[in-house]
């Protein structure tokens, strides 16, 4: 199983010029993430200088939810569990029968979920997450035939589909001058519980000694505090989409998101727009939203960076969904009983931590070395996957899957970055939950493909040769198109006279001036606010 990623992915801190999107993560990396429209923010602030306890009452509360709602020290070890003699399911049976219901109840609860979490405004959908969390451990300390596993997977798909929840819900708390710091809280909230988690369930395996089932009992206990906690949050009054506060519609009525994306038509005279109008322009935002993306795509920038997302969130969630019963076949093949999946996970979140934080001093041109740097930390993740699936030594294995997600969260907080520090709010929150779906299709495909019973069937060190091959298609394809850039660079610089270097910046994860000038899509209209 994997821990909650997406935090580390989806929230990373941006300027305060885009404070549409946070990694994941989960809380997963590649989460999608929906942030409230805010209205004029005099107003906002006004009300919140009035009432500073209040917001921050509410954000404190939010963030130990996040910190709790992530304790479940038994995740590490839910595939040793199911392995052992307590439950005794095959490795066949985990691998090929059980594990792929994850991707596709991901897939098919994820469009959902994020349109639910607009309409319903948040709440309702954690407590739906922390229902279903609950009905996980359920089913893992009562359950014993190979159906009801799979409908844990199930269960386990919907609590991934409701994290863009959490990670949009603190936004409709604050007025966007405190974005980026509530970002922060959220994010290292969620990396501290998730640390905490792995940790607290390798020593008490380790040194309480205790069964897989006790700890399974005692992650029932946390998840079930979890839910109580989800039903105590306050009810934003404010989202995205669908929820729009009476200030938000008076200010749209005068002059819309899709007016400032579209300079051109807002100076037309129009008449005076009626609440009919700006309910109708409400109801159609995400319609409107959904068309103007075909535009999106043909940047440059925008469509590397969401390529990168679906293509190599698509291997990292592979190799985390199926690497411990990697580490099981090893172990068991060493004859040792030992498990440290729980330390592991703590080390390899605590790392990814670090190299998040790490790559926002990354100082060069990104417009020029992009693909290169993908294309450089590509390929040593296709050698680490090489190396899992050849070696003997669990050791090594560790070190191999550590460094792995260390290298993919090092890249999140640049992706996250580029593509939303051009985008409007809307726009990025549609991006990354279009890049997150077509990701998981993705999954599915492979899933059905190369690892269901219904397709080849591999064994788990066959699937990490062709997580291998994966790796080392798209390190190929990144490191030709560096070439192609580069040498393209390199070229036009003489014509430029310099101009090259002192249109880019030496770095894209610095805060943008507030007079920036958006690059112009191809119909003409603005993709930045």
């Amino acid at each position: 199983m994997v821990e909650d990623d997406a935090a580390q992915s989806g929230e990373e801190k941006m300027d305060l010029k885009v404070p549409a999107c946070e990694d994941s993560a989960p809380l997963e990396e590649g989460d999608a993430v929906m942030v409230p429209s805010p209205s004029e923010e005099p107003l906002e602030e006004a009300k919140e200088a009035k009432e500073p306890r209040k917001w921050k009452w509410a954000v404190i509360f939010l963030c130990f939810y996040g910190f709790m709602a992530s304790i479940k020290p038994g995740e590490p070890f839910i595939t040793p569990y199911l392995l052992s003699p307590e439950k005794n399911f095959t490795r066949e049976q985990v691998t090929n029968e059980i594990t792929p219901v994850l991707t596709y109840s991901y897939m098919a609860v994820l469009v959902p979920a994020f349109l639910l979490t607009d309409l319903l405004r948040y709440k309702p959908v954690l407590i739906i997450q922390g229902i279903s969390q609950v009905i996980i451990w359920l089913i893992l300390l009562l359950g014993s035939s190979l159906l009801q596993m799979q409908f844990m997977e199930f269960f386990y798909g919907i609590t991934m589909a409701c994290r863009v929840a959490y990670s949009s819900y603190i936004f409709s708390l604050v007025s966007p001058a405190l974005y980026q710091r509530v970002a922060g809280y959220s994010r290292s909230s969620v990396l501290l519980g998730v640390f905490t988690s792995s940790a607290l369930g390798q020593m008490c395996l380790s040194l309480g000694n205790i069964s897989y089932y006790t700890l399974n009992a005692i992650s029932l206990g946390f998840v079930s505090f979890g839910l109580l906690l989800s039903m105590c949050l306050p009810w934003p009054k404010r989202s995205l989409f669908f929820n729009r506060s009476q200030e938000q519609k008076a200010l749209a009525a005068k002059k819309s998101e899709l007016d400032r994306m579209n300079p051109k038509e807002s100076s037309t005279p129009t008449s005076p727009a009626s609440p009919c109008s700006s309910s109708r322009w409400s109801d159609s935002i995400l319609v409107q939203m959904l068309l103007e993306l075909r535009n999106v795509v043909r940047l440059p920038n925008l469509r590397l960076w969401s390529l990168w997302w679906i293509f190599n969130s698509t291997g990292y969630y592979l190799v985390l969904f199926y690497v411990h019963i990697l580490w099981n076949k090893v172990n068991s093949a060493n004859e040792d009983k030992h498990v440290y999946n729980g330390a592991v996970e703590a080390l390899s979140t605590l790392l990814s931590a670090l190299t998040s934080f790490a790559a926002g001093f990354v100082k060069i041109r990104w417009n020029v070395w992009s693909e290169l740097v993908i294309g450089v930390i590509t390929a040593v993740q296709a050698g680490l996957l090489l190396l899992m699936r050849t070696t003997d030594n669990i050791w090594l294995c560790y070190v191999a899957y550590i460094l792995f997600r260390g290298f993919y969260q090092f890249l999140v907080p640049i992706a996250t970055y580029q593509i939303a520090s051009s985008l409007t709010k809307e726009l990025c929150a549609l991006v990354f939950g279009i890049n997150t779906f077509l990701g998981t299709i993705l999954k599915s495909i492979i899933n059905l493909v190369f690892i269901d019973k219904r397709g080849l069937g591999l064994d788990v060190q066959s699937q990490f040769l062709v997580y291998f091959i994966y790796f080392t298609i798209l390190t190929t394809v990144y490191l030709v198109c560096a070439a192609v850039v580069i040498i393209r660079h390199y070229r036009n610089q003489p014509r430029e006279g310099g101009g090259a270097n002192e249109e880019a910046t030496p770095t894209e994860l610095c805060p943008v001036a507030s007079n920036s000038e958006a690059e112009c899509l191809s119909n003409g209209k603005s993709a930045k606010v």
